[in-house]
């Protein structure tokens, strides 16, 4: 039972790859059948009767010519159909009684009427039904009202309507599996987008707390290598600050890389996301690092919604890290979060001066100023800045950071307290000009 199917559906597509001999195969079929059609004599009885009449050897030749036209039908579809039309009337009006040639122009008009356009069937196929009909009706032997003359306009009108049909439902199809091929492409560029978005994010969270707790474990160890001879009590309290900020480092990496942990691995740490609720804890670490910081107003309503609150974290903890490695000896931080109204407004503020080196596009070991990540690439570019941007654009916010009049150094950030969800924007060039990290 399966043996059938699976050759029948070999066999349809072997004949779609070679539809010259499909025609070939048809024009046969439609030769054999005009052939015994014209063996047979419609009669007044009770149907028509066979070996009454014998085809004339004109008749024959023109069935030949008719039916050897259809091969091409798919090529030429209007020029099959004026021939086979054209030997149609001829049958007509010399032969008496005629045969049925008209079989191949019932075929050539199905497939005009299947391979162009509506208008285009309606006005060939009112043109070939009215002139076969009227050859038929004025040439045959017949009165004009015989249902063989009627039946010339019948088969002409239902091979229009049969190939217009056909038409159009190959036109439908056609588009369904193209909306259906298009869907599919935009559900892969979405996952693919969704995917870039997320490693975006997996890279700025790296990059905050890398760049952040990598910046005190460096100040830490210096002090304690430059005060181990002579002060040995400081040089342990030093490299117990970089223990903690290491360890805090681990603790906040393994967070993040359990976001990229698969169904079935082993269970990713329960620790919350920072946020303003550790914005103390925060600034200790930059105290113990040397950096004297003031929370001048710190928010104590409600609780934040999480990505506003990780963002307001993530923009003091990286302005501060820049004030750290940047500002130069001396320099003081000062932190605010307020809210106004729908928003929360974050601004650090800082009155270092930073160095020559530490100008824009001057910065030394290939990191740039502009952002200070301290990791940039050749040409400069760091992702410090970029970053803080990014996280506040994501949410529907807005960030300026440049230096303020008098000295030092301004980062606003200015988030709403309910986030849009929506493509980070990149920032424009303007909003990069004037920036020290």
């Amino acid at each position: 039972m399966t043996t059938l199917p699976s050759g029948f559906a070999r066999g349809r597509r072997w004949l779609r790859d070679h539809p010259l001999a499909f025609d070939a195969t048809l024009a046969f079929c439609v030769l054999i059948a005009m052939i015994c059609g014209s063996f047979a004599d419609p009669g007044k009885g009770h149907g028509p009767t066979f070996g009454t009449r014998t085809p004339e050897v004109f008749s024959v030749l023109l069935m030949v010519l008719a039916a050897s036209a259809l091969v091409l039908r798919r090529r030429h579809p209007m020029a099959v159909l004026a021939v086979t039309g054209g030997l149609t009337a001829t049958e007509y009006i010399f032969m008496d009684p005629p045969a049925p040639v008209v079989m191949s122009t019932v075929i050539a008009l199905y497939t005009v009427a299947s391979r162009t356009d509506r208008p285009t069937t309606w006005r060939v196929g009112l043109l070939t039904m009215g002139v076969l009909t009227v050859a038929a009706m004025v040439f045959g032997s017949t009165p004009w009202y015989s249902q063989e003359n009627l039946g010339v306009f019948a088969w002409t009108g239902m091979a229009s309507a049969a190939g217009d049909a056909v038409r159009s439902r190959r036109a439908f199809v056609d588009a369904i599996r193209e909306r259906a091929e298009r869907a599919e492409r935009t559900r892969e560029e979405e996952a693919r987008r969704r995917v870039a978005e997320e490693r975006l994010r997996i890279a700025r969270d790296l990059h905050d707390v890398v760049a952040h707790h990598i910046a005190l474990v460096n100040v830490q160890a210096g002090v304690a290598a430059h005060v181990m001879d002579k002060r040995p009590d400081q040089a342990k309290e030093a490299l117990a600050h970089v223990r903690d900020a290491s360890r805090s480092a681990l603790n906040e990496l393994r967070v993040t890389v359990g976001l990229l942990r698969q169904t079935g691995d082993p269970e990713a740490p329960t620790e919350p996301a920072p946020g303003l609720a550790v914005l103390d804890e925060l600034v200790t670490t930059f105290r113990n690092a040397g950096l004297p910081v003031e929370v001048a107003g710190a928010d104590r309503g409600p609780k934040l919604p999480a990505a506003v609150d990780l963002a307001a974290y993530r923009v003091i903890q990286e302005a501060l890290t820049n004030v750290r490695k940047h500002a130069g000896a001396g320099a003081r931080a000062e932190v605010s979060v307020v809210r106004v109204g729908v928003t929360a407004e974050i601004t650090v503020l800082d009155n270092g001066r930073g160095t020559a080196a530490r100008r824009p596009g001057t910065e030394s070991g290939g990191s740039n100023p502009a952002d200070g990540s301290g990791t940039g690439a050749p040409d400069g570019g760091g992702h410090g800045l970029l970053g803080m941007r990014e996280r506040v654009t994501a949410l529907g916010g807005a960030l300026t950071a440049g230096p303020r009049y008098g000295g030092g150094f301004r980062v606003h950030a200015i988030l709403p307290i309910e986030a849009r969800t929506g493509e980070p924007e990149p920032p424009g060039p303007a909003a990069a000009t004037g920036e020290r990290r």
